[in-house]
């Protein structure tokens, strides 16, 4: 397979090694017939693996100058369709097959990985699963459990939206460059309804990114323009607690207390 100078401006880092390409195949377990599309694909190490297996694979990728490559690695091994496009201005909803929804995958640059999962999370009818290498520390905030220190917006936003689990960590050395730092694969698939009962989304939304926005504060002062003290504790919610200690179950009630408190 020929190969390709990484960018740092793309964030590239190209997996090689063979033996976790093929824990990530398993992971995915891929069949011809489904919607599968890859997101950066980079010059195709899990593409090829992929095509091989299913004869059909979209992907998408930003880099111009990786597509003949890509073209060229993958020939003779199925139907790859490329779409030249920015992933995180991209509508996945258009590859969308009639009663198929898309299975997403891809090895995510990191400084793009958490606006381009917010960007799914708009777009989720359409999926069916995503299975994402990211970096360790980035799958550890997201499937955090409250009370943890890795416990913030991110693991109740991608919790709300998806069953999250971290199958396996990858060391440095399974790419080109090496990073500084570990990766590990995830696996979101998109609740068919939420697991949390919220009147308003976008409420939720911005009364989850105000309870984090001071870490170190107490809901009384976080949400202070949002929700008394009075109003949190009626809730069976102590105020003098921070952020990191709410459940799901208990940003919902908020959020359900704060849309109620509007209509009143």
């Amino acid at each position: 397979m020929k190969q390709h100078r990484a960018r740092k401006r793309f964030g590239q880092n190209f997996l090689h090694d063979a033996t976790v390409l093929q824990r990530i195949v398993s992971a995915i377990d891929p069949r011809p017939g489904q919607t599968l599309v890859e997101i950066g694909p980079g010059p195709g190490a899990l593409t090829r693996q992929i095509l091989t297996l299913t004869k059909q694979l979209t992907v998408v990728e930003l880099d111009r100058d990786l597509i003949p490559l890509l073209q060229q690695n993958c020939a003779g091994l199925g139907t790859l369709e490329i779409h030249s496009a920015d992933a995180l201005k991209f509508d996945f909803c258009t590859l969308k097959q009639p009663e198929k929804r898309i299975r997403l995958l891809g090895n995510l640059p990191y400084n793009i990985s958490t606006p381009l999962l917010f960007h799914l999370f708009k777009q989720l009818p359409c999926i069916q699963d995503m299975h994402f290498m990211l970096q360790k520390e980035l799958v550890e905030r997201i499937t955090a459990t409250p009370g943890s220190k890795t416990y913030g917006r991110l693991s109740v936003m991608v919790q709300f939206h998806c069953q999250v689990e971290m199958l396996f960590t990858v060391g440095p050395e399974a790419f080109r460059p090496a990073p500084k730092i570990d990766s590990a694969i995830i696996r979101l698939i998109p609740h068919p309804e939420p697991p949390v009962e919220v009147t308003n989304p976008t409420a939720f939304s911005q009364l989850v990114t105000q309870a984090f926005s001071q870490r170190r504060k107490t809901l009384r002062n976080t949400l202070k323009k949002m929700l008394s003290a009075e109003q949190i504790s009626s809730s069976g919610i102590d105020p003098a607690i921070r952020a990191e200690q709410l459940s799901l179950q208990e940003f919902a009630l908020l959020t359900n207390l704060l849309e109620s408190s509007k209509s009143g």
